[in-house]
Protein backbone atom coordinates (compact mmCIF):
# COMPACT_ATOMS: atom_id res chain seq x y z
CA UNK A 1 0.00 0.00 0.00
CA UNK A 2 2.85 2.41 0.85
CA UNK A 3 4.60 1.62 -2.45
CA UNK A 4 1.37 2.21 -4.38
CA UNK A 5 0.73 5.51 -2.56
CA UNK A 6 4.22 6.77 -3.32
CA UNK A 7 3.91 5.74 -6.95
CA UNK A 8 0.59 7.51 -7.27
CA UNK A 9 2.04 10.58 -5.55
CA UNK A 10 4.97 10.80 -7.95
CA UNK A 11 2.74 10.18 -10.97
CA UNK A 12 0.51 13.04 -9.84
CA UNK A 13 3.50 15.34 -9.37
CA UNK A 14 4.82 14.34 -12.78
CA UNK A 15 1.49 15.09 -14.44
CA UNK A 16 1.34 18.49 -12.74
CA UNK A 17 4.88 19.23 -13.82
CA UNK A 18 4.12 18.18 -17.39
CA UNK A 19 1.04 20.42 -17.39
CA UNK A 20 3.04 23.41 -16.16
CA UNK A 21 5.80 22.79 -18.69
CA UNK A 22 3.37 22.40 -21.57
CA UNK A 23 1.74 25.71 -20.75
CA UNK A 24 4.95 27.58 -20.04
CA UNK A 25 6.88 26.24 -23.02
CA UNK A 26 4.45 27.70 -25.53
CA UNK A 27 6.20 30.47 -27.39
CA UNK A 28 2.85 31.80 -28.56
CA UNK A 29 -0.53 31.67 -26.90
CA UNK A 30 -3.86 32.58 -28.44
CA UNK A 31 -6.78 33.77 -26.36
CA UNK A 32 -10.01 35.58 -27.09
CA UNK A 33 -10.55 39.24 -26.32
CA UNK A 34 -13.17 38.15 -23.79
CA UNK A 35 -10.73 35.95 -21.86
CA UNK A 36 -8.03 38.64 -21.93
CA UNK A 37 -10.42 41.28 -20.63
CA UNK A 38 -11.75 38.89 -17.99
CA UNK A 39 -8.24 38.35 -16.64
CA UNK A 40 -7.43 42.08 -16.66
CA UNK A 41 -10.66 42.82 -14.81
CA UNK A 42 -9.80 40.04 -12.36
CA UNK A 43 -6.46 41.67 -11.54
CA UNK A 44 -7.96 45.07 -10.77
CA UNK A 45 -10.96 43.61 -8.94
CA UNK A 46 -8.83 41.28 -6.82
CA UNK A 47 -6.51 44.10 -5.86
CA UNK A 48 -9.41 46.31 -4.75
CA UNK A 49 -11.16 43.55 -2.80
CA UNK A 50 -7.93 42.51 -1.08
CA UNK A 51 -7.07 46.07 -0.12
CA UNK A 52 -10.45 46.59 1.57
CA UNK A 53 -10.38 43.12 3.15
CA UNK A 54 -7.09 43.80 4.93
CA UNK A 55 -7.68 47.51 5.51
CA UNK A 56 -8.90 47.39 9.12
CA UNK A 57 -5.75 45.56 10.30
CA UNK A 58 -3.14 47.60 8.41
CA UNK A 59 -0.03 47.83 10.64
CA UNK A 60 -2.02 46.79 13.70
CA UNK A 61 0.07 43.61 13.97
CA UNK A 62 3.80 44.27 13.73
CA UNK A 63 6.15 41.36 14.13
CA UNK A 64 3.32 38.99 15.05
CA UNK A 65 0.64 37.17 13.08
CA UNK A 66 -3.01 38.09 13.50
CA UNK A 67 -4.32 35.53 16.02
CA UNK A 68 -6.76 32.92 14.76
CA UNK A 69 -9.43 34.09 17.20
CA UNK A 70 -9.40 37.60 15.68
CA UNK A 71 -12.08 37.59 13.00
CA UNK A 72 -11.28 39.36 9.74
CA UNK A 73 -14.60 40.76 8.61
CA UNK A 74 -15.87 41.61 5.15
CA UNK A 75 -19.33 43.02 5.88
CA UNK A 76 -21.90 44.43 3.50
CA UNK A 77 -20.81 47.73 1.84
CA UNK A 78 -17.25 47.16 3.07
CA UNK A 79 -15.45 48.60 0.02
CA UNK A 80 -17.91 51.47 -0.23
CA UNK A 81 -17.17 52.33 3.40
CA UNK A 82 -13.50 52.93 2.61
CA UNK A 83 -14.37 54.86 -0.55
CA UNK A 84 -16.46 57.20 1.60
CA UNK A 85 -14.53 57.40 4.87
CA UNK A 86 -10.87 56.46 4.26
CA UNK A 87 -10.12 56.83 0.54
CA UNK A 88 -6.37 57.01 1.22
CA UNK A 89 -6.49 53.26 1.87
CA UNK A 90 -6.56 52.77 -1.89
CA UNK A 91 -3.13 54.27 -2.56
CA UNK A 92 -2.44 50.78 -3.93
CA UNK A 93 -4.87 51.55 -6.72
CA UNK A 94 -4.86 55.29 -7.36
CA UNK A 95 -1.11 55.30 -7.90
CA UNK A 96 -1.55 52.59 -10.57
CA UNK A 97 -4.32 54.65 -12.16
CA UNK A 98 -1.98 57.63 -12.45
CA UNK A 99 0.45 55.64 -14.57
CA UNK A 100 -2.29 54.01 -16.64
CA UNK A 101 -3.66 57.47 -17.39
CA UNK A 102 -0.27 58.74 -18.58
CA UNK A 103 0.20 55.70 -20.84
CA UNK A 104 -3.32 56.12 -22.19
CA UNK A 105 -2.79 59.79 -23.00
CA UNK A 106 0.83 59.67 -24.22
CA UNK A 107 1.14 56.12 -25.57
CA UNK A 108 3.51 53.29 -24.71
CA UNK A 109 6.55 55.54 -25.11
CA UNK A 110 5.48 57.89 -22.32
CA UNK A 111 8.46 59.37 -20.48
CA UNK A 112 9.64 59.01 -16.90
CA UNK A 113 9.33 62.78 -16.55
CA UNK A 114 5.63 62.63 -17.43
CA UNK A 115 5.10 59.85 -14.91
CA UNK A 116 7.03 61.74 -12.25
CA UNK A 117 5.08 64.97 -12.64
CA UNK A 118 1.75 63.17 -12.82
CA UNK A 119 2.08 61.61 -9.38
CA UNK A 120 4.20 64.32 -7.73
CA UNK A 121 1.59 67.00 -8.35
CA UNK A 122 -1.50 64.82 -7.87
CA UNK A 123 -3.77 65.83 -4.95
CA UNK A 124 -3.74 62.48 -3.15
CA UNK A 125 -1.78 61.79 0.06
CA UNK A 126 1.36 59.65 -0.10
CA UNK A 127 3.74 58.07 2.36
CA UNK A 128 7.26 56.62 2.62
CA UNK A 129 9.16 56.21 -0.69
CA UNK A 130 6.32 57.70 -2.74
CA UNK A 131 6.17 60.87 -0.66
CA UNK A 132 9.94 61.24 -0.52
CA UNK A 133 10.05 60.89 -4.31
CA UNK A 134 7.28 63.49 -4.61
CA UNK A 135 9.33 65.83 -2.42
CA UNK A 136 12.48 65.18 -4.45
CA UNK A 137 10.69 65.87 -7.73
CA UNK A 138 9.12 69.06 -6.37
CA UNK A 139 12.62 70.14 -5.30
CA UNK A 140 13.91 69.51 -8.81
CA UNK A 141 15.46 66.05 -8.37
CA UNK A 142 14.02 63.94 -11.16
CA UNK A 143 14.02 60.14 -11.73
CA UNK A 144 15.87 57.89 -11.41
CA UNK A 145 17.69 60.02 -8.81
CA UNK A 146 14.38 60.67 -7.03
CA UNK A 147 14.23 57.01 -6.00
CA UNK A 148 17.93 56.32 -5.44
CA UNK A 149 18.70 55.17 -1.91
CA UNK A 150 21.14 58.00 -1.25
CA UNK A 151 18.38 60.51 -2.07
CA UNK A 152 15.45 58.52 -0.72
CA UNK A 153 15.83 56.85 2.71
CA UNK A 154 12.68 54.84 1.96
CA UNK A 155 14.13 53.29 -1.21
CA UNK A 156 13.66 49.72 0.08
CA UNK A 157 10.08 50.33 1.20
CA UNK A 158 7.03 48.63 -0.27
CA UNK A 159 5.84 51.56 -2.43
CA UNK A 160 6.43 50.47 -6.03
CA UNK A 161 5.56 46.91 -5.09
CA UNK A 162 1.98 47.93 -4.24
CA UNK A 163 1.53 49.94 -7.44
CA UNK A 164 3.30 47.69 -9.96
CA UNK A 165 0.14 45.71 -10.75
CA UNK A 166 -0.51 47.82 -13.85
CA UNK A 167 2.87 46.89 -15.35
CA UNK A 168 1.95 43.20 -15.40
CA UNK A 169 -1.70 43.74 -16.30
CA UNK A 170 -0.80 45.69 -19.44
CA UNK A 171 1.89 43.13 -20.36
CA UNK A 172 0.06 39.78 -20.56
CA UNK A 173 2.49 36.88 -20.90
CA UNK A 174 5.37 39.32 -21.37
CA UNK A 175 7.21 39.61 -18.03
CA UNK A 176 10.23 41.28 -19.60
CA UNK A 177 8.01 44.03 -20.98
CA UNK A 178 6.57 44.44 -17.48
CA UNK A 179 10.14 44.66 -16.13
CA UNK A 180 10.98 47.37 -18.66
CA UNK A 181 7.99 49.39 -17.47
CA UNK A 182 9.07 48.78 -13.88
CA UNK A 183 12.60 49.94 -14.67
CA UNK A 184 11.27 53.36 -15.62
CA UNK A 185 8.34 53.81 -13.24
CA UNK A 186 9.73 51.90 -10.26
CA UNK A 187 12.85 54.03 -10.10
CA UNK A 188 10.77 57.14 -9.61
CA UNK A 189 10.44 56.17 -5.96
CA UNK A 190 12.47 53.03 -5.24
CA UNK A 191 15.83 51.36 -5.71
CA UNK A 192 17.33 47.94 -5.05
CA UNK A 193 15.08 45.63 -3.02
CA UNK A 194 12.27 48.19 -3.09
CA UNK A 195 12.39 48.15 -6.88
CA UNK A 196 12.69 44.37 -7.03
CA UNK A 197 9.42 44.03 -5.10
CA UNK A 198 7.63 45.76 -7.97
CA UNK A 199 9.53 43.86 -10.66
CA UNK A 200 8.58 40.57 -9.00
CA UNK A 201 4.91 41.42 -8.53
CA UNK A 202 4.67 42.75 -12.07
CA UNK A 203 6.21 39.54 -13.43
CA UNK A 204 3.76 37.41 -11.44
CA UNK A 205 0.81 39.34 -12.85
CA UNK A 206 2.20 38.99 -16.37
CA UNK A 207 2.68 35.24 -16.03
CA UNK A 208 -0.78 34.81 -14.49
CA UNK A 209 -2.22 35.37 -17.98
CA UNK A 210 -0.50 32.32 -19.42
CA UNK A 211 -0.08 29.97 -16.44
CA UNK A 212 -2.68 28.12 -14.39
CA UNK A 213 -0.47 27.03 -11.48
CA UNK A 214 0.49 29.42 -8.69
CA UNK A 215 3.72 27.63 -7.81
CA UNK A 216 4.86 27.87 -11.43
CA UNK A 217 4.03 31.58 -11.48
CA UNK A 218 5.97 32.44 -8.32
CA UNK A 219 8.99 30.36 -9.32
CA UNK A 220 9.19 31.57 -12.90
CA UNK A 221 8.67 35.21 -11.88
CA UNK A 222 11.65 34.96 -9.54
CA UNK A 223 13.85 34.53 -12.61
CA UNK A 224 13.31 38.26 -13.21
CA UNK A 225 15.31 39.01 -10.03
CA UNK A 226 19.15 38.74 -9.90
CA UNK A 227 20.23 35.71 -7.90
CA UNK A 228 22.85 37.69 -5.98
CA UNK A 229 20.29 40.10 -4.57
CA UNK A 230 18.93 39.91 -1.04
CA UNK A 231 15.42 39.95 -2.49
CA UNK A 232 16.02 36.80 -4.54
CA UNK A 233 17.44 35.02 -1.50
CA UNK A 234 14.41 35.97 0.62
CA UNK A 235 11.85 34.76 -1.91
CA UNK A 236 13.81 31.60 -2.70
CA UNK A 237 13.81 30.80 1.01
CA UNK A 238 10.04 31.21 1.24
CA UNK A 239 9.54 28.85 -1.70
CA UNK A 240 11.96 26.32 -0.17
CA UNK A 241 10.28 26.44 3.24
CA UNK A 242 6.88 26.02 1.59
CA UNK A 243 8.07 22.88 -0.21
CA UNK A 244 9.45 21.48 3.04
CA UNK A 245 6.03 21.75 4.67
CA UNK A 246 3.14 23.01 2.47
CA UNK A 247 0.64 22.57 5.31
CA UNK A 248 1.93 25.08 7.87
CA UNK A 249 2.19 28.69 6.72
CA UNK A 250 3.08 29.89 10.23
CA UNK A 251 6.25 27.81 10.14
CA UNK A 252 7.40 29.61 6.99
CA UNK A 253 6.36 32.95 8.51
CA UNK A 254 8.42 32.23 11.62
CA UNK A 255 11.50 31.12 9.70
CA UNK A 256 11.31 34.21 7.51
CA UNK A 257 10.98 36.61 10.45
CA UNK A 258 13.81 34.99 12.36
CA UNK A 259 16.12 35.53 9.40
CA UNK A 260 14.97 38.73 7.68
CA UNK A 261 12.87 40.91 9.99
CA UNK A 262 15.29 43.83 10.41
CA UNK A 263 14.64 47.03 8.42
CA UNK A 264 17.77 48.98 7.43
CA UNK A 265 16.44 52.00 5.56
CA UNK A 266 13.01 53.34 6.54
CA UNK A 267 13.64 56.15 9.07
CA UNK A 268 10.35 55.45 10.84
CA UNK A 269 10.81 51.71 11.27
CA UNK A 270 14.55 51.21 11.74
CA UNK A 271 15.03 49.54 15.14
CA UNK A 272 11.23 49.46 15.57
CA UNK A 273 8.68 46.61 15.63
CA UNK A 274 7.17 47.41 12.23
CA UNK A 275 8.61 46.61 8.83
CA UNK A 276 7.57 48.10 5.51
CA UNK A 277 10.50 46.67 3.54
CA UNK A 278 9.50 45.24 0.17
CA UNK A 279 11.29 41.95 0.83
CA UNK A 280 9.23 41.15 3.92
CA UNK A 281 5.94 42.19 2.39
CA UNK A 282 6.65 40.31 -0.85
CA UNK A 283 7.27 37.27 1.30
CA UNK A 284 3.85 37.73 2.89
CA UNK A 285 2.24 37.98 -0.55
CA UNK A 286 3.99 34.77 -1.47
CA UNK A 287 2.96 32.97 1.71
CA UNK A 288 -0.65 33.78 0.91
CA UNK A 289 -0.36 32.64 -2.70
CA UNK A 290 1.43 29.38 -1.96
CA UNK A 291 -0.42 28.29 1.15
CA UNK A 292 -3.75 29.59 -0.14
CA UNK A 293 -4.01 26.58 -2.46
CA UNK A 294 -5.72 28.61 -5.18
CA UNK A 295 -8.62 29.50 -2.88
CA UNK A 296 -9.44 33.21 -3.19
CA UNK A 297 -10.59 33.77 0.39
CA UNK A 298 -7.89 31.61 1.97
CA UNK A 299 -5.17 33.38 -0.04
CA UNK A 300 -6.29 36.79 1.21
CA UNK A 301 -6.73 35.61 4.78
CA UNK A 302 -3.23 34.14 5.05
CA UNK A 303 -1.56 37.20 3.48
CA UNK A 304 -3.53 39.41 5.84
CA UNK A 305 -2.79 37.32 8.94
CA UNK A 306 0.93 37.65 8.23
CA UNK A 307 0.52 41.19 9.57
CA UNK A 308 2.53 44.37 8.87
CA UNK A 309 1.15 46.09 5.73
CA UNK A 310 -1.88 43.85 5.84
CA UNK A 311 -4.00 45.65 3.26
CA UNK A 312 -1.37 45.87 0.52
CA UNK A 313 -0.25 42.23 0.76
CA UNK A 314 -3.68 40.59 0.31
CA UNK A 315 -4.38 43.14 -2.42
CA UNK A 316 -1.40 41.94 -4.47
CA UNK A 317 -2.02 38.27 -3.70
CA UNK A 318 -5.72 38.48 -4.60
CA UNK A 319 -4.94 40.48 -7.73
CA UNK A 320 -2.44 37.92 -9.02
CA UNK A 321 -4.73 34.98 -8.26
CA UNK A 322 -7.74 36.72 -9.80
CA UNK A 323 -5.74 37.44 -12.95
CA UNK A 324 -5.00 33.74 -13.24
CA UNK A 325 -8.61 32.59 -12.68
CA UNK A 326 -10.35 35.61 -14.23
CA UNK A 327 -12.94 38.09 -12.97
CA UNK A 328 -15.79 35.70 -13.80
CA UNK A 329 -14.34 33.07 -11.47
CA UNK A 330 -13.94 35.22 -8.36
CA UNK A 331 -16.33 33.59 -5.85
CA UNK A 332 -19.65 35.41 -5.72
CA UNK A 333 -19.43 36.11 -1.98
CA UNK A 334 -16.78 38.76 -2.72
CA UNK A 335 -18.52 40.49 -5.61
CA UNK A 336 -21.55 42.47 -4.30
CA UNK A 337 -19.32 44.93 -2.42
CA UNK A 338 -17.18 45.39 -5.52
CA UNK A 339 -20.12 45.97 -7.86
CA UNK A 340 -21.28 48.83 -5.64
CA UNK A 341 -18.19 50.87 -6.50
CA UNK A 342 -17.16 49.80 -10.01
CA UNK A 343 -18.66 52.94 -11.57
CA UNK A 344 -17.35 55.28 -8.87
CA UNK A 345 -14.16 57.26 -9.42
CA UNK A 346 -11.42 56.59 -6.90
CA UNK A 347 -10.78 59.60 -4.70
CA UNK A 348 -8.42 62.20 -6.17
CA UNK A 349 -8.92 60.72 -9.68
CA UNK A 350 -11.38 60.80 -12.56
CA UNK A 351 -11.13 57.04 -13.08
CA UNK A 352 -13.31 54.18 -11.89
CA UNK A 353 -12.68 50.45 -12.01
CA UNK A 354 -14.84 50.19 -15.13
CA UNK A 355 -12.69 52.89 -16.74
CA UNK A 356 -9.42 51.16 -15.92
CA UNK A 357 -10.67 47.74 -17.03
CA UNK A 358 -11.08 49.11 -20.54
CA UNK A 359 -8.04 51.39 -20.58
CA UNK A 360 -5.75 48.62 -19.38
CA UNK A 361 -7.24 46.23 -21.95
CA UNK A 362 -6.52 48.75 -24.72
CA UNK A 363 -2.93 49.17 -23.50
CA UNK A 364 -2.50 45.39 -23.35
CA UNK A 365 -3.60 45.07 -26.98
CA UNK A 366 -1.05 47.70 -28.01
CA UNK A 367 1.68 46.02 -25.96
CA UNK A 368 0.93 42.60 -27.45
CA UNK A 369 1.15 44.00 -30.97
CA UNK A 370 4.28 46.04 -30.24
CA UNK A 371 6.11 43.02 -28.83
CA UNK A 372 5.74 40.48 -31.61
CA UNK A 373 2.15 39.33 -31.05
CA UNK A 374 -0.92 39.67 -33.22
CA UNK A 375 -4.29 41.27 -32.56
CA UNK A 376 -7.43 40.49 -34.55
CA UNK A 377 -11.03 41.53 -34.02
CA UNK A 378 -11.77 38.70 -31.61
CA UNK A 379 -8.43 37.16 -30.59
CA UNK A 380 -4.90 37.95 -29.60
CA UNK A 381 -1.80 35.86 -30.15
CA UNK A 382 0.74 36.64 -27.45
CA UNK A 383 4.44 36.09 -28.01
CA UNK A 384 5.10 34.62 -24.57
CA UNK A 385 8.35 35.60 -22.87
CA UNK A 386 10.55 33.71 -20.43
CA UNK A 387 11.60 36.05 -17.60
CA UNK A 388 15.09 37.49 -17.73
CA UNK A 389 16.85 38.91 -14.71
CA UNK A 390 17.05 42.69 -14.40
CA UNK A 391 20.30 44.31 -13.29
CA UNK A 392 21.75 43.97 -9.81
CA UNK A 393 21.48 46.97 -7.51
CA UNK A 394 21.51 47.13 -3.70
CA UNK A 395 21.24 49.95 -1.19
CA UNK A 396 22.32 50.20 2.46
CA UNK A 397 25.03 47.57 1.96
CA UNK A 398 27.56 47.15 4.77
CA UNK A 399 25.67 49.47 7.14
CA UNK A 400 24.28 48.72 10.60
CA UNK A 401 21.82 51.18 12.21
CA UNK A 402 22.22 52.24 15.85
CA UNK A 403 20.03 54.55 17.92
CA UNK A 404 21.82 57.83 18.66
CA UNK A 405 19.18 60.06 20.25
CA UNK A 406 15.43 60.57 20.45
CA UNK A 407 12.80 63.09 21.51
CA UNK A 408 14.49 66.34 20.45
CA UNK A 409 12.19 69.38 20.07
CA UNK A 410 12.94 72.77 18.53
CA UNK A 411 15.68 71.46 16.26
CA UNK A 412 17.48 74.38 14.65
CA UNK A 413 15.82 76.97 16.89
CA UNK A 414 18.39 79.55 18.01
CA UNK A 415 17.30 79.09 21.62
CA UNK A 416 17.62 75.29 21.57
CA UNK A 417 20.46 73.58 23.39
CA UNK A 418 20.22 70.48 21.18
CA UNK A 419 21.50 71.91 17.90
CA UNK A 420 24.91 70.23 18.10
CA UNK A 421 25.18 66.43 18.09
CA UNK A 422 28.35 64.38 18.13
CA UNK A 423 28.35 60.86 16.75
CA UNK A 424 30.55 58.18 15.24
CA UNK A 425 29.87 56.19 12.07
CA UNK A 426 29.44 56.34 8.30
CA UNK A 427 25.94 57.81 8.07
CA UNK A 428 23.01 59.41 9.82
CA UNK A 429 19.26 59.78 9.36
CA UNK A 430 16.75 61.81 11.38
CA UNK A 431 13.13 60.72 11.69
CA UNK A 432 10.81 63.60 12.55
CA UNK A 433 8.54 66.33 11.24
CA UNK A 434 7.71 70.01 11.34
CA UNK A 435 4.77 71.44 13.24
CA UNK A 436 3.44 74.85 12.17
CA UNK A 437 -0.16 76.10 11.93
CA UNK A 438 0.72 78.02 8.77
CA UNK A 439 0.72 75.32 6.07
CA UNK A 440 2.41 77.65 3.59
CA UNK A 441 5.49 77.88 5.80
CA UNK A 442 8.65 76.16 4.56
CA UNK A 443 11.48 75.96 7.06
CA UNK A 444 15.02 76.39 5.79
CA UNK A 445 17.12 74.17 8.03
CA UNK A 446 20.86 74.57 7.47
CA UNK A 447 22.84 71.44 8.28
CA UNK A 448 26.59 71.58 8.90
CA UNK A 449 28.80 68.53 9.30
CA UNK A 450 32.33 68.78 10.69
CA UNK A 451 32.33 72.54 10.18
CA UNK A 452 31.25 72.43 6.52
CA UNK A 453 27.76 73.33 5.32
CA UNK A 454 26.27 70.17 3.83
CA UNK A 455 22.88 71.43 2.62
CA UNK A 456 19.81 73.45 3.45
CA UNK A 457 16.77 71.24 3.97
CA UNK A 458 13.45 72.71 2.89
CA UNK A 459 10.92 71.35 5.37
CA UNK A 460 7.34 71.98 4.30
CA UNK A 461 4.51 72.08 6.82
CA UNK A 462 2.07 71.22 4.00
CA UNK A 463 1.43 67.46 4.33
CA UNK A 464 1.58 66.80 0.58
CA UNK A 465 4.83 68.70 0.16
CA UNK A 466 6.68 67.36 3.19
CA UNK A 467 9.71 65.14 3.22
CA UNK A 468 8.60 61.62 4.11
CA UNK A 469 9.08 62.25 7.84
CA UNK A 470 12.83 62.44 7.38
CA UNK A 471 14.38 65.75 8.38
CA UNK A 472 17.89 64.94 7.16
CA UNK A 473 20.03 62.02 6.03
CA UNK A 474 23.57 61.42 4.83
CA UNK A 475 25.03 58.04 3.89
CA UNK A 476 28.36 59.26 2.50
CA UNK A 477 30.40 60.00 5.60
CA UNK A 478 33.87 58.64 6.20
CA UNK A 479 34.04 56.15 9.04
CA UNK A 480 34.90 58.07 12.20
CA UNK A 481 33.77 60.80 14.59
CA UNK A 482 31.52 63.61 13.34
CA UNK A 483 29.75 66.69 14.60
CA UNK A 484 26.45 67.77 13.10
CA UNK A 485 24.94 71.24 13.68
CA UNK A 486 21.48 72.61 12.84
CA UNK A 487 20.40 76.23 12.28
CA UNK A 488 16.94 77.37 11.26
CA UNK A 489 17.42 80.25 8.84
CA UNK A 490 13.83 81.52 9.01
CA UNK A 491 12.71 80.88 12.61
CA UNK A 492 9.23 81.58 13.92
CA UNK A 493 7.80 81.25 17.41
CA UNK A 494 5.02 78.95 16.21
CA UNK A 495 7.40 76.47 14.53
CA UNK A 496 8.60 73.28 16.15
CA UNK A 497 10.90 70.91 14.27
CA UNK A 498 10.76 67.60 16.12
CA UNK A 499 13.31 64.80 15.83
CA UNK A 500 11.64 61.66 17.10
CA UNK A 501 14.72 59.52 16.59
CA UNK A 502 18.23 60.04 15.26
CA UNK A 503 19.87 56.95 13.82
CA UNK A 504 23.57 56.64 13.11
CA UNK A 505 25.05 53.96 10.86
CA UNK A 506 28.12 51.93 11.68
CA UNK A 507 30.24 50.18 9.10
CA UNK A 508 29.78 46.43 9.25
CA UNK A 509 32.74 44.80 10.96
Amino acid sequence: MKTFSLTRKYLTLALLLMTSISIYSKSRLTMSHDVLLDKIKGGWAGQTIGCAYGGPTEFCYRGITIPDDVEIKYPEHHIQFFYDKFPGLFDDVYMDLTFVKVYTEEGLDASAESMAKAFAYAPYPLWHANQQARYNIMQGLMPPESGHWKNNPHADCIDYQIESDFAGLMSPGMPNVASKISDMVGHLMNYGDGWYGGVYVGAMYSLAFVEDNIQTIVEQALKAIPQKSKFHQCIADVIRWYKEDPTDWKRTWTLYNEKYSEDFGCPELILAPGNIDATMNSAYILIGLLFGDGDFGKTMEISTRCGQDSDCNPASAAGILATMIGYSNIPEQWMPNLREVEDRDFAYTTMSLNNVYQQCFDLALKNIKKNGGKVSDKEVCIKVQKPKAVRLEQGFVGMTPKLLAEGIEGLGNPESERNVIDFEGIGITIYGNIDCPDKTYEAQLEVTIDGKKDRIMTLCSDFNKRTADCLYWNYDLKDGKHRIEFRLLNPRKDVNIKAYRIIRYEKNK
